[in-house]
Formats: structure tokens, C-alpha cells, sequence
């Protein structure tokens, strides 16, 4: 009996340590593309193209030096550990839970595992992703401490948690997908059936796993944003004071291409990026701390 509690109790330990590794690792990878998206995201005056992508992040390095690039990063490992972790530790308890109630996982529950671990990792650290969205936008949010009292003593606690709505949306389905397609693939690996998946094999998965869940979920991140930062940049909080509110006013008034799916074109280089370094490190520190990978 307390031989399965104590290898319970290292499974969960080594899925902490494994999912926290692989956030920071893969966040820290692409955090200037993650500052230069926010950018773009925040203003409806902005247009993104790759070539403004650039231009921005060359005259972050010119005018403020290279360190300006992973400005708020340390926000994103205080957010982005606890929440890799959480996430990775609840797509395993969520996908043991449903494997003892039927024997094996179906596909439905598969991905309701995915986008059961989005919600929970999203819910308990959202407050650090505000910090984070400020602090990348905004010169005068210099830490995570001042940035946390000057949000609470100017616009009050509940500012923290504007655009919660669309973020948790946001995850259950990017969580659902991505876990789903990187699971499915991995456990079926198509372009290799029969043997051991190789590094290059996880990888590819991975990228087309986070490639897959942001597409889809991408508008609702675009509306988070505008939520969370509404009212700093010039523009009128009152058109972001509800995800109905966020979505139709980009809409109507920037579109599709220039509005809901701004800089998405960005996202399709560093999310496959951030997504197979993320499964890849999580797969590998799980394998080395207990001897075993999800399935």
C-alpha cells in the first residue's frame, strides 16, 4: 500500500518539476517574438507585418539594448512555471482519472483531459499574465512588485482578473487541442508506426500540436489582450469591458485579417517552436526523474 502512495506522490513531484522546466524553457526561448506580439496585439492603430515585427524588435535593441528583448520575463517564469507545471501535472491526473473509470482513453476525454489542464493552470495564475502584459508594454512597470501595487492602488483588484473570460476559453480550447494532437500523434506516431519515436518525431508533433490549438484559439487571445490592457494605451475601456464587447468592436472595426487573427502570421513561427520544445523538455525531465513518459 505504501509503495504505489509513494510512487503516486513522485509521479506528481516529477511532473511539477518537468512541466516547470518545460515552460520557462520554451517561454524563455521565444519571449522577444512574445513582446513584439503583444505589441502588435494591444492597439488597434498597429498593423502587423513581419517586416514591422522586425523593425520593432530592432529598435527595442538599438534604442533600450538587447536585455529590453525579455523585458517582463521575469514576470512570464513567475506566471509560466507555476503555470506549465499545473497544466502538465493536471493533463496527467485528468487522463489517469478518466483511465480508471473505462480501461483506456478515448479521444473525447483525451481531449477533455487537455482542456481540463488549460482551465485549472489558467485559472490559478492569471493575475501573473496581467503583470506580465503590462509590464511588457508599459516602461513604467518596472517589476512585478510595483507593477502589482500601482494596478491595485490606480484600478483596484479586480482589474487583475479583466479578461479572464476570454482567457479561459482561450485555454480550454488551445489546452484540449494541443494535448490532443500531441498525445494522439505520439501514441500512434503515423510517420513511424512500429517503432520508437525518435527526437526528431517528438518535435515535429509537438510543433504540430501548438501549431493546431493556437490557430483555433487564437481570436479569443487577441480579445484577452485588449481586455487586459485596455484604458493605458489611449484607447476607451468601455470597449473592452466584455469579451461581446472586445470581439465586436475588433471586428467591426478592424476585421478579420488586421483585427481577430492580428499577427497570427507570427504565431505560426514561435508557437511550433514553443509547443515542441515545451512536450519535448516535459517528455524528457519526466523520463529522467522516474523512468517514464506520458502516453
Amino acid at each position: 500500500m505504501r509503495e504505489p502512495r509513494a510512487r503516486s506522490k513522485r509521479d506528481v513531484l516529477s511532473n511539477l518539476v518537468a512541466g516547470a522546466c518545460a515552460g520557462a524553457v520554451a517561454k524563455s526561448t521565444i519571449a522577444p517574438f512574445d513582446r513584439a506580439k503583444i505589441f502588435f496585439q494591444v492597439s488597434s492603430k498597429r498593423e502587423f507585418s513581419y517586416r514591422e515585427c522586425f523593425r520593432f524588435l530592432r529598435l527595442t535593441v538599438r534604442e533600450k539594448g538587447y536585455r529590453q528583448l525579455w523585458k517582463g520575463n521575469s514576470a512570464t517564469m513567475v506566471r509560466i512555471m507555476p503555470y506549465a507545471a499545473i497544466s502538465y501535472w493536471s493533463n496527467e491526473h485528468y487522463k489517469a482519472y478518466f483511465k480508471r473509470e473505462t480501461g483506456h482513453l478515448s479521444h473525447g476525454k483525451r481531449f477533455l483531459s487537455g482542456s481540463g489542464a488549460g482551465l485549472t493552470a489558467s485559472f490559478t495564475t492569471y493575475a501573473l499574465e496581467v503583470l506580465r502584459a503590462r509590464m511588457a508594454i508599459k516602461p513604467e512597470y518596472v517589476s512585478i512588485r510595483q507593477s502589482f501595487k500601482t494596478i491595485v492602488r490606480t484600478e483596484g483588484v479586480s482589474s487583475l482578473y479583466r479578461g479572464i473570460t476570454p482567457t479561459l476559453l482561450g485555454v480550454s480550447i488551445y489546452g484540449g487541442f494541443s494535448f490532443y494532437v500531441f498525445g494522439t500523434l505520439k501514441q500512434m506516431n503515423p510517420l513511424s508506426p512500429g517503432e520508437p519515436i525518435t527526437l526528431f518525431y517528438r518535435v515535429l508533433y509537438g510543433a504540430l500540436a501548438g501549431l493546431c490549438g493556437q490557430s483555433i484559439s487564437y481570436p479569443l487571445d487577441v480579445a484577452r489582450r485588449r481586455m487586459q490592457t485596455g484604458g493605458i494605451l489611449g484607447d476607451h475601456l468601455e470597449r473592452y469591458s466584455t469579451l461581446r464587447k472586445t470581439l465586436t468592436h475588433i471586428y467591426r472595426n478592424e476585421g478579420l485579417k488586421k483585427g481577430l487573427y492580428k499577427g497570427l502570421s507570427l504565431n505560426f513561427m514561435k508557437g511550433p517552436i514553443a509547443a515542441s520544445i515545451s512536450y519535448t523538455v516535459f517528455d524528457y525531465v519526466n523520463h529522467l526523474l522516474v523512468g517514464k513518459e506520458s502516453v
